[in-house]
């Protein structure tokens, strides 16, 4: 990683709303995106023959198999590098799981300069990772995430009441439920938590955050969008 992407993880990593209104936050990082832009379902052809007729008309040979459309692929964006929005990659909501030690960095970016101004948001990821890729954005930036899965932004699953400290983000009613949950043992300031409304990744997207030594407790309501956890110990649900 370069001196560049360190010094942007660091702060990505300790970014706090404290209650007076003073902000430390991530700088947002943002660029480039992946490709694997949905090319639309081809069109399905019937792979049944003409059935043949005998000399008194009646039809002869079995009966055509029917013909199956071919499955629609799932939008992805593969591997490390940049990609153009809109050409490369498509806006919507994008998800990455299986990242370790906050290996993956990902950016969304206004222009291809590569300056600190162009970012528009970033992060360094460990466990899972959600991002909105925006129509007005105009690169995304993705190296040692593995593959991004476009992912339905109203789709249902089964929320857990239970968390991984370094599992990353979770969306609120799909991998994780409302309520109240505490996470012990955090130590030096290390465990870092986030509330927010979505996942644009900027400073209006925290609804509240904070860095834990020691017991950390937050409420998660259903209104929040998404849940963010690194470094902490694991979370339990206890209302």
């Amino acid at each position: 990683m370069s001196k560049s992407q360190t010094q942007r993880s660091w702060f990505a990593r300790h970014k706090v709303l404290t209650a007076a209104g003073a902000v430390v936050v991530v700088v947002a990082i943002g660029a480039a995106m992946g490709g694997g832009g949905d090319e639309g379902t081809p069109e399905a052809k019937s792979s049944a023959p003409a059935a043949s007729g005998s000399k008194d008309g009646g039809a002869t040979g079995s009966k055509a198999p029917e013909s199956k459309a071919p499955e629609k692929k799932a939008v992805t964006i593969d591997g490390d590098g940049d990609f153009e929005v809109g050409s490369d990659v498509k806006p919507g909501l994008y998800r990455s799981t299986g990242n370790e030690d906050a290996g993956c960095y990902w950016e969304r970016a206004k222009d291809a300069k590569g300056e600190l101004d162009s970012i528009l948001a970033n992060d360094n990821v460990t466990g899972t990772a959600y991002v909105e890729i925006k129509k007005s954005d105009k690169f995304f930036k993705s190296t040692g995430c593995g593959t991004w899965e476009a992912v339905d932004a109203k789709a249902t699953g089964t929320p857990q009441s239970e968390l991984k400290g370094d599992g990353g983000m979770f969306k609120v009613g799909v991998d994780v439920a409302p309520g109240t949950y505490k996470s012990t043992g955090n130590k030096d300031a290390e465990c870092y938590w986030e509330r927010s409304k979505d996942a644009g990744h900027g400073i209006d997207s925290i609804l509240a955050n904070d860095n834990v030594t020691g017991t950390a407790i937050v409420k998660i309501t259903a209104k929040d969008g998404y849940f963010k956890s690194t470094g902490c110990g694991d979370w339990t649900k206890t209302s």
